[in-house]
């Protein structure tokens, strides 16, 4: 059974299209371009950022987004940057008596903006607060411990088999895996999305999927 339900954040509960935007904008190419070469690393299994670097060989990613904060064109995240499902389906786990947990590859300011949503869960926590990303082991296992249950109880919930699905399980936790963005529709029919334990076209699935035989307080 499932006492926790675990999100990942880009692509999962948000769209990254303002983001890549933003990006574009302030390196001043055209917005279809930075798009472009997200698909194409994506695709070749390599680090998002590098479409950065492809477009400014070189450049220090973290500066230039220092830089931007400074500018004052720095990360937004609004009601119109969730996913539709998003807050029906966070309000129907939690109805059940999941503690229900928002945990992805983010940046610190990402977090506090997550909080401002005020969305229906028990905790928010970002790669950049815990300081280690997925896939590294050590991030699931703070996932573990945000979860308050036994790995086998806690379901991560994510659109990237190669991140979410695959250190998940590793870790000992249950998953779901999201056909939903860019690597959500890509490796949808891989051999990692076909690991998952769920493989789903919506969050507004989960709550009929899982296996809840019990119901308990919300804690913060």
């Amino acid at each position: 059974m499932i006492e926790c339900v675990v999100f990942d954040v880009g692509e999962t509960l948000v769209c990254d299209d303002r983001y890549w935007h933003g990006w574009a904008d302030w390196l001043k190419v055209p917005r279809h371009t930075l798009s472009a070469l997200v698909g194409a690393v994506v695709a070749q299994g390599r680090d998002n950022a590098d479409a950065l670097r492809l477009l400014h060989p070189g450049v220090d990613v973290t500066a230039e987004y220092a830089a931007r904060e400074a500018a004052g064109q720095g990360e937004i995240l609004a009601e119109s940057d969730l996913y539709p499902d998003v807050r029906s389906a966070l309000e129907a786990l939690r109805e059940m008596g999941l503690r229900v947990v928002i945990a992805g590859n983010q940046t610190t300011r990402a977090g506090e903006l997550l909080r401002d949503l005020d969305l229906s869960v028990d905790l928010i926590a970002t790669s950049g607060e815990w300081g280690v990303a997925k896939p590294d082991p050590a991030f699931f296992a703070r996932v573990i411990e945000a979860a308050h249950a036994e790995a086998d109880r806690v379901l991560y919930v994510g659109d990237h088999p190669a991140n979410d699905v695959v250190p998940a399980k590793a870790a000992g936790l249950r998953t779901a895996h999201l056909r939903r963005g860019p690597w959500g529709y890509l490796w949808a029919d891989s051999p990692d999305a076909a690991a998952a334990d769920w493989r789903i076209e919506s969050l507004s699935d989960l709550p009929g999927l899982l296996p809840v035989r019990f119901t308990r307080p919300h804690s913060g």
